[in-house]
């Protein structure tokens, strides 16, 4: 199965000078959880999460709506091609510990966005060409791993 039979066309983005505040509004009004940041047109740039705004607003001294998506935006994008096989999708999400891809035209260009949910949508118990279950499940076990060694009094005081 193609990454295109199962993407989410037209996805929204940002443009790299917009404020965090804009990307909160953006995901909250289109029900999502990331943005492709794009520049020149729709080549992709980077990346923002719900997760990074909520930390860099947190840590950051200054009102959100002052804060660039450039400044907070992770910069290695991770991405597929609308021909790619949905098999080279799963491994980039495991390899990178990350639960979207954009999903970027030969030309560089932002065409949609693969995410668990449209593979979770599309799965079924009997693989043959559709995703099967295990897939996912093995997925969803290397995005969860712990990316830094918990520490060991971080761990008792949580007992």
């Amino acid at each position: 199965m193609q990454v295109k039979n199962i993407m989410t066309p037209d996805p929204k983005a940002i443009w790299l000078t917009q404020s965090l505040t804009d990307a909160a509004r953006l995901m909250w009004e289109n029900d999502c959880g990331v943005l492709p940041i794009i520049k020149d047109g729709r080549s992709v740039v980077g990346v923002i999460t719900d997760r990074d705004i909520c930390m860099a607003a947190t840590m950051n001294a200054r009102n959100a709506s002052a804060v660039s998506v450039e400044e907070v935006m992770t910069g290695e994008v991770f991405s597929v091609t609308p021909e790619d096989h949905i098999d080279q999708a799963l491994q980039l999400m495991r390899d990178h510990q990350v639960h979207r891809l954009p999903v970027i035209s030969e030309e560089g260009e932002l065409q949609g966005i693969l995410s668990l949910n449209d593979v979770v949508l599309n799965a079924k118990s009997e693989a043959g060409d559709a995703i099967a279950y295990g897939d996912i499940v093995t997925t969803l076990q290397a995005i969860c791993q712990h990316r830094l060694p918990m520490q060991a009094s971080s761990v008792a005081s949580a007992g």
